[in-house]
């Protein structure tokens, strides 16, 4: 009896606490704006590459169509995770997110290398497709994606410093709890000195995830911006404006002016200058 009302006792006071110790400067820090923009952007690029054909493979649908919406459903996760002061957790999906933006450069680099009329299916990629064949480690698709004379220019801008190399390393501490504050940063019923200046440095890795898969992406696949205007005039039986098939969908230049002018407008300059679509 004695135990059983010292066990309620216990539950009530469990109760009566505050869900979460976090600062109203972490609550509201921009960095959950800038994460339903992205999950946002995801879910459009989604539904824009629909229509486009994965050459190489047997896919009925491009492959891209279900990796962005992937990528959406794992930064909507980083949101709730990372808003419930889970920080920890939130530097495991952000690596998670980290690589399936490589694997989708690696994927659309090496159909991109690869295809041709006398391979028709590239073999390496259809099996990964169907599941008959992994996707090569990190450290080789990361590799062959650097070496690539068609990312150049993109590789030397982001390579200027080592900031990749310590955003992976970063995540890799929260992963594997390389050190005790990494734990702690899981605790959200603890006031920590350090949890607004680690979400800031959250906010400046997922960043700069995105403009590394921005840029790669569209410099690979420049189409993928395109708005719908050409083909809906096309749809609807009648003749496109001029050059509207190098109007950029506003979505995509939402992003560009949020993300890559603002954070590294080099970037910015080089695909404005050496893609086929009209980036403002």
């Amino acid at each position: 009896m004695f135990f059983a009302r010292a066990k309620n006792h216990i539950q009530m006071n469990l109760d009566d606490l505050p869900k979460h110790n976090l600062e109203k400067e972490y609550l509201e820090h921009p960095v959950f704006e800038q994460l339903k923009e992205l999950i946002d952007f995801y879910e459009a690029l989604s539904d824009t590459t629909m229509g486009f054909i994965s050459q190489g493979t047997k896919a009925i649908f491009n492959l891209d169509t279900y990796v962005f919406t992937s990528i959406s459903g794992t930064l909507e996760s980083i949101k709730n995770i990372l808003h419930s002061g889970r920080l920890n957790d939130s530097y495991a999906l952000l690596r998670k997110y980290y690589d399936s933006t490589i694997i989708n450069i690696y994927t659309n680099l090496y159909l991109n290398d690869h295809f041709s009329i006398d391979n028709f299916i590239v073999k390496h990629i259809e099996n990964w497709r169907s599941g008959n064949e992994t996707i090569p480690e990190f450290r080789v698709i990361s590799r062959y994606i650097k070496n690539s004379d068609k990312l150049k220019p993109i590789t030397d801008l982001l390579q200027k410093d080592e900031l990749y190399k310590v955003i992976r390393e970063r995540c890799n501490d929260h992963t594997h709890y390389n050190f005790y504050h990494n734990l702690l940063l899981n605790d959200n019923q603890i006031r920590l000195k350090g949890r607004v200046k680690a979400i800031n440095h959250f906010q400046s890795d997922l960043i700069a995830i995105f403009v590394q898969h921005f840029s790669y992406l569209f410099y690979l696949n420049d189409q993928y911006m395109r708005s719908s205007d050409y083909v809906d005039y096309l749809d609807m039986g009648m003749t496109p404006e001029e050059d509207s098939q190098y109007w950029v969908a506003s979505f995509i230049q939402k992003a560009f002016d949020n993300f890559l002018k603002v954070y590294r407008p080099d970037i910015a300059d080089e695909l404005k200058a050496k893609t086929s679509m009209w980036l403002k």
